[in-house]
């Protein structure tokens, strides 16, 4: 028993001083590109078997009072929004209120006949040909001013439909801006409440909600741009314009419990996982793209709204979480993903100064 429990510790201490060898690598690979504040500040989390090697702050949530980033900043994560926004439609099929093969005229009559075969799994898989609103002419002066999701469904659904649906696929913003309406529509709640009282609050997330412009909101980051080798405050948007599709704030330790809960069960069936992990077209499932990586799979999305970028990815055989969230934007989180990966998973790699 005796030497048991020496040979315990011996493994014991052995992981411990590989897993902070890890935490120091990982911690140096990210730093060569913080160094550079155009090019990187932010919060990034790297975390294996639910345990935490790295959860750490680069460069300044806010450069105007020199306030650093730590792994209590919060930021805007864009499109990452749109995998939340698809778990409450599966929760509202979960409970008889829709189903995914739904026609959308089914719950929204007076969407327009050209939409007679746009089924809620063509919109939630980006292939129902419903164009994004964000590549519009109108919308550098539309996302001013804020909407209701009535209003803003009022501004593509008459756009004509860029295929057949099912034919082919096209990421669309405005697809999860008609999914965050149907949930309003069909609950009788306001998204940003259903999704609190259903989602967020069962994965405990208490660092998190939707990030309206108006809220005070402590620890949250401003979002920043790159202008030459200067760095300036981003443009504005009103956050009711992106909903669903992309106006949801975080940390990356709350980014760790929704992957936690989101796969441990505690948010949607077993069932409704499956479906939502599922790849339709173009590696895209429901908010989710699955592909593989090196011969590693990965469930994935990244984000990209005025003054942050962001990326989260989870690895299910090797039950690595990986979280990057930047408020400056450009391309840093992904590259940062990358060498973390490949760090993480046993390949030697940086990126690029």
């Amino acid at each position: 028993m005796r030497m048991l429990q020496i040979l315990l510790l011996v493994f014991t201490a052995a992981a411990h001083g590989i897993a902070q060898d890890l935490a120091a690598r990982l911690d140096d690979a990210i730093k060569t590109v913080a160094a550079n504040q155009t090019k990187f500040m932010g919060s990034v989390l790297v975390a294996r078997d639910g345990k935490v090697i790295l959860s750490k702050g680069y460069g300044f949530a806010n450069l105007e009072w020199d306030v650093p980033n730590s792994p209590s900043t919060k930021f805007r994560l864009g499109s990452i929004s749109k995998q939340f926004t698809a778990a409450c439609i599966l929760l509202l099929e979960e409970r008889g209120k829709l189903s995914v093969n739904d026609p959308v005229k089914k719950h929204l009559p007076d969407a327009p006949a050209a939409w007679d075969q746009v089924t809620i799994h063509h919109v939630l898989s980006h292939t129902a040909g419903i164009p994004s609103f964000t590549s519009f002419p109108e919308y550098r002066t539309r996302k001013m001013h804020p909407a209701t999701l009535e209003q803003s469904y009022l501004t593509y659904r008459d756009k004509p439909l860029e295929f057949a649906p099912g034919e082919k696929w096209s990421y669309s913003n405005s697809g999860y801006l008609l999914l965050s309406y149907l949930v309003e529509k069909i609950s009788g709640s306001k998204y940003e409440e259903f999704l609190r009282e259903n989602v967020l609050k069962p994965a405990g997330m208490n660092d998190s909600g939707y990030d309206l412009n108006a809220l005070i909101i402590k620890h949250r980051a401003a979002g920043y741009t790159p202008f030459g080798t200067l760095i300036r405050n981003a443009d504005y948007i009103d956050m009711t314009i992106p909903s669903g599709a992309g106006a949801l704030y975080s940390t990356t330790e709350d980014l760790l419990r929704w992957e936690q809960a989101l796969f441990g069960g505690r948010v949607i069936s077993e069932a409704s996982l499956k479906k939502m992990t599922t790849p339709v077209r173009n590696d895209y499932a429901y908010g989710l793209i699955v592909k593989n990586l090196d011969g590693h799979r990965v469930i994935a999305h990244g984000g990209g709204i005025e003054g942050f970028n962001t990326s989260l990815s989870y690895f299910p055989d090797d039950r690595l979480v990986l979280v990057v969230l930047a408020n400056v934007n450009g391309k840093a989180p992904e590259e940062i993903g990358s060498a973390v990966r490949k760090l993480a998973l046993g390949v030697t790699a940086a990126p690029s100064k």
